[in-house]
C-alpha cells in the first residue's frame, strides 16, 4: 500500500501551548527520543527490537519556590528519559498503548507533574507510512 508523499510529509508533532504564567504552569518536553524497543503483537515483531520515537509534554505546576539554578528544583528531563529507557528495557510489550500508559504513570509519580501527553510512534511497522502509533494524555487525579 502506497500513500501520497504529501501524507508522508505531514507535520510529525504539532506545537502545544502549555506554559502559562497566570496559572503557574511550566512546560517540560522531550522531542523525538528514538530508542529500540521490543514491541508488537505480530510474530515478526517478537524477538527483535524495532525503532520507536517518543515525544513527551509535561504540565508542571510551579509552586512559587525559586529555582535557584538547582536541578533539584525542576523536573529533570534526563531522569525522565532514564525512566523511559528502564521501562523499555523491562521486556517485550505488545501494544504501543501499553507502553504509553506505563510512561505516563511513571511521569505522574512526580507530584509536580499535573498532566502528561505521550506520543509513541513505531517507525518501521508499516512500510508505506513514516510512522504509526498512539498519543495519550493523562492527568493527576484530584483529591
Amino acid at each position: 500500500m502506497e500513500f501520497p508523499n504529501s501524507m508522508k510529509e505531514a507535520a510529525n508533532v504539532l506545537p502545544l501551548r502549555i506554559a502559562d504564567a497566570n496559572a503557574g504552569i511550566r512546560h517540560v518536553f522531550i522531542r523525538d527520543l528514538e530508542l529500540e524497543a521490543h514491541i508488537g503483537v505480530h510474530g515478526h515483531e517478537k524477538g527483535k527490537p524495532q525503532p520507536v520515537r517518543i515525544n513527551l509534554d509535561l504540565t508542571v505546576a510551579e509552586d512559587g519556590t525559586a529555582i535557584e539554578d538547582r536541578l533539584a528544583n525542576v523536573v529533570d528531563y534526563e531522569k525522565v528519559v532514564r525512566a523511559i529507557v528502564a521501562i523499555i528495557d523491562n521486556g517485550h510489550v505488545n501494544l504501543v498503548e501499553t507502553l504509553a500508559e506505563l510512561i505516563a504513570a511513571d511521569c505522574l509519580m512526580d507530584t509536580r507533574i499535573q498532566a502528561v501527553r505521550v506520543r509513541i510512534e513505531k517507525l518501521k511497522a508499516i512500510p508505506a507510512a513514516r510512522s504509526v502509533g498512539v498519543e495519550i494524555e493523562r492527568r493527576r487525579e484530584t483529591q
